[in-house]
């Protein structure tokens, strides 16, 4: 069959620049669909994303869809024919449905019988008969949460459809699509090169676009190109910028023909807060801030512009004028909020609502205080210094600096706490509060910011999960997957030797008697827990390791992550697995016997009659002595090598002795034993879970 290549362009007004890429994906994915469920093999699928279209090139697509065989199974031959060889009832409308005589109808042996049976084959059709239904599929699985409508059509998309380009090795394709007929032509940039283009072939397309239109189509290298324009340009004026990779993708996606130009700002605005700036430049006008060398701020920007200029002076220049204004409002802000101590905001929390059951911002301050005040002890800090963190922790939200630029809160708040005169930790807990930010990111620093972004987050957690607004798998909308795993972090990483159930009910104990469920501490604590697998998946944990843990009931992260630990070494060991599988047999021995034989107390060394469960009893004692000193050291790494010992004693008494012996007494005594075996492995994890 032959192949050749398809070329698919959709050509729009400027899309949405930081949905460009999902959107992208999404359509490539979706024809990919398109594709195997038409029975059309190809080789790769090339993508294409700027401002004004979203285009597949389709390598080696096969021009004709492959011919399909269908199969209908009628009766049983022993059903179509009467004891005189006649057809039956359900044999003649089994033909009739088909459309055919019996005598068309084939024979098919299954290990069930013997079926009379219909094949057909329908011609397959030419692809390019298929191509413009095919992008409307495509098309209309797009993520776009909202579609719009232009001119008096009834097409709806993410923005208007200009044109359609569909070519298919050098033939055009016919057809339409978003009530647009296809055409071979697409169109460049449109300053540069507005008028039509001709594709001569689908394979022509990216490089015709780059030479006549002025438009590089490809994302990843446009992408590349600024970066490389960014960063050479920095360096060639003895600077460094700051390339952000969000910031980096929707520059990508609001150019088409990357120009990168170094611009000045008054030296002035360098007496703000560098992060107001950068804020600035970054969100608001999707420039590149650079510094020098030592990593400080310097007053100069690097734009990305859409145009190749013959007076890049001029660019310059009118980039230089709009971002003067925002500064100077930006210094506005901070000599209007810095007429007075961050305290002085304090009242104005009143007036803000954290929730509506829950109560003001206000509130929500007085109960981390008072959380942070018991969390400090067992942080080595001061708990003055974090009730006065707590006190001032949302002050800079009624800043108006904060007001302007929300992303800064906690930035502007060390800021205003450090010229109020506050104690450097109190300062620098403004900030740290709200670390860790993001998957990845640094933990708090100061041990003020430690207690306060614990006692924050448990407050949200406990409160939000308390009046019933439980996250589901859809909605978050007061985070608090990202407050449990950045409370997970900060007990296992900083680390914090803290109780995570003790940690939930000193924070329900702050709400008002009945406001919260009876089940909430129970509640938060799970979700926590399942948050913690998905922390240790990040870090290719093996799941079965993670739940041999968890289901020894202990509920302190840093002391879990040790245990997880040893366990995960203690897996390399030679015996590993054969304890494991020992273990897994003796929970499964205890789970079937009667609970009158598993009273509590040991075995009786007295009814201890074969060898082999002597010499276990005896090494148990033996290792248990030895055990109990790391156990109180928390070695588990060591617990689990010395228990690893046992592998040759466990293996002779399974060999040897029968544990569900027919004398009650001796079944009793062996039960003991094997449930004072499993204590001893239950020190570190339930080892008998692991795979």
């Amino acid at each position: 069959m032959s192949t050749t290549d398809l070329l698919i362009e959709i050509g729009t007004e400027e899309l949405p620049p930081i949905a460009l890429p999902v959107l992208s994906r999404a359509f490539t994915e979706g024809f990919r669909d398109q594709l195997k469920i038409n029975g059309i093999g190809f080789e790769t699928i090339e993508s294409f994303a700027a401002p004004r279209r979203l285009a597949l090139l389709i390598r080696s697509i096969q021009t004709r869809q492959p011919d399909q065989e269908s199969v209908r199974r009628g009766p049983a031959v022993q059903a179509a024919f009467d004891a005189e060889g006649q057809p039956t009832k359900a044999l003649l409308g089994f033909a009739r449905s088909c459309g055919v005589e019996i005598d068309a109808l084939g024979r098919e042996e299954t290990d069930k019988g013997r079926w009379l049976v219909y094949r057909s084959v329908t011609p397959g059709q030419e692809t390019a008969r298929l191509v413009p239904a095919m992008t409307e599929a495509a098309l209309a699985g797009l993520p776009i949460p909202k579609r719009m409508r232009w001119g008096d059509r009834s097409e709806e998309f993410v923005r208007p459809v200009h044109w359609v380009c569909l070519l298919l090795g050098t033939e055009p394709v016919a057809g339409t699509v978003m009530g647009l007929s296809a055409e071979t032509r697409t169109r460049g940039h449109r300053f540069h090169h507005p008028a039509p283009i001709a594709i001569g072939q689908a394979s022509d397309y990216a490089g015709t676009l780059r030479e006549q239109g002025r438009v590089e189509p490809s994302f990843e290298r446009r992408r590349e190109r600024i970066r490389e324009q960014v960063m050479s340009l920095a360096a060639s004026n003895g600077l460094r910028a700051r390339l952000d990779p969000e910031l980096l993708d929707e520059v990508t996606a609001l150019v088409e023909w990357p120009q990168a130009l170094l611009c000045k700002f008054d030296e002035r605005f360098l007496e703000i807060p560098p992060e107001v700036l950068i804020e600035t430049m970054q969100s608001n006008q999707k420039y590149f801030p650079v510094e020098d060398t030592t990593g400080t701020l310097q007053a100069r920007f690097i734009v990305v512009a859409n145009i190749e200029s013959h007076d890049p002076d001029q660019v310059r220049a009118g980039n230089e004028r709009v971002i003067r204004p925002r500064f100077a409002d930006a210094a506005f802000f901070w000599s209007q909020d810095l007429k007075q101590p961050l305290e002085s905001f304090a009242p104005r929390l009143e007036t803000v609502v954290f929730q509506d059951k829950l109560g003001t911002q206000a509130a929500k301050c007085a109960r981390v205080a008072q959380l942070g005040r018991d969390l400090a002890p067992t942080i080595s800090v001061d708990p003055a210094l974090v009730e006065r963190a707590a006190a001032l922790s949302k002050c800079d939200l009624m800043t108006a600096m904060v007001f302007e630029f929300p992303g800064l809160q906690g930035t502007m708040g060390r800021y205003y706490a450090e010229r109020s005169g506050e104690d450097a930790c109190v300062s620098a807990a403004m900030a740290d509060q709200y670390r860790p930010r993001f998957a990845g990111d640094e933990l708090p620093a100061s041990p003020c910011g430690r207690a306060l972004a614990l006692a924050d987050r448990l407050d949200t957690l406990v409160g939000i999960f308390g009046i019933g607004l439980r996250p589901t798998g859809t909605k978050d909308p007061y985070a608090l997957r990202r407050a449990s795993i950045a409370v997970l972090r900060l007990l296992i990483e900083t680390p914090l030797d803290l109780d995570l159930r003790d940690l939930l009910e000193r924070a329900a104990a702050g709400f008002a008697p009945g406001l919260l469920a009876e089940d909430t501490v129970d509640a938060v604590l799970n979700y926590m827990l399942e948050r913690l697998r998905g922390y240790y998946s990040d870090q290719v944990v093996a799941i079965d390791t993670v739940e041999s843990v968890i289901h020894t009931g202990v509920t302190n992260p840093w002391d879990l992550d040790r245990r997880i630990a040893a366990v995960t070494q203690f897996r390399r060991l030679p015996a590993a697995d054969a304890l494991a599988a020992a273990n897994k047999r003796i929970r499964n021995i205890l789970l079937k016997a009667d609970p009158s034989d598993l009273a509590e107390g040991g075995p009786n060394p007295d009814l201890l009659a074969d060898v082999a469960e002597q010499r276990l009893a005896e090494r148990i004692a033996e290792l248990g002595a030895r055990v109990e000193p790391l156990a109180e050291a928390r070695d588990y790494v060591a617990i689990l090598e010395t228990l690893a010992e046992l592998r040759e004693d466990v293996d002779a008494f399974f060999d040897e002795v029968m544990v569900m012996a027919d004398d009650p007494a001796t079944r009793r005594n062996r039960l003991q034993l094997l449930r004072s075996l499993s204590a001893l492995f239950l020190r570190v994890a339930d080892i008998s879970r692991l795979q």
